[in-house]
């Protein structure tokens, strides 16, 4: 099993290190030449520049099994369309489920967005601690659903 992480803007790519080395597990972190990361754990891939570069760079590199760190729908169905598992930033999962009314409210804020009457839709609130620790829990719990254990004896 491997960690893909959607690094571009991901508030949660120590998180997801911190979590995968407890359980001995590889994360690659994928970004696009507009983002500089670095890590002592995780390997780096810089994806160039462009249109879904990275998301695209991200699927093809993802199998049955592996995780899938993302706040895009589109990325999140792609994975489980491979059979891999997704997990958004805020700690829940996507699945068969949830995913088509995620892609729905997405298309129906950019048909908001695209039409002629002023839409104010909300952005994101401020990331808390709280938030850190939902994904730390939803990542602990998606690992031991996939059957890893931590290494503790």
């Amino acid at each position: 099993m491997q960690i893909y992480v959607d690094a571009d803007a991901c508030p949660v790519v120590k998180l997801t290190e911190q979590v995968a080395r407890k359980y001995g597990l590889n994360v690659t972190l994928l970004c696009d030449t507009n983002h500089i990361l670095t890590s002592d754990y995780s390997e780096v891939r810089v994806i160039g520049a462009g249109a879904d570069a990275v998301d695209l760079a991200l699927i093809n590199l993802c199998q049955t099994g592996d995780i899938v760190v993302t706040q895009d729908y589109g990325v999140a169905a792609m994975a489980l369309g491979k059979k891999a598992y997704a997990i958004h930033q805020n700690g829940w999962q996507y699945t068969a489920e949830n995913i088509d009314r995620l892609l729905m409210e997405r298309h129906m804020a950019k048909k908001a967005r695209r039409s002629k009457k002023k839409v104010h839709l909300k952005g994101p609130s401020r990331r808390t601690e709280e938030d850190n620790e939902k994904f730390i829990k939803g990542l602990t719990r998606l690992l031991e659903m996939a059957g890893h254990s931590d290494g503790q004896p």
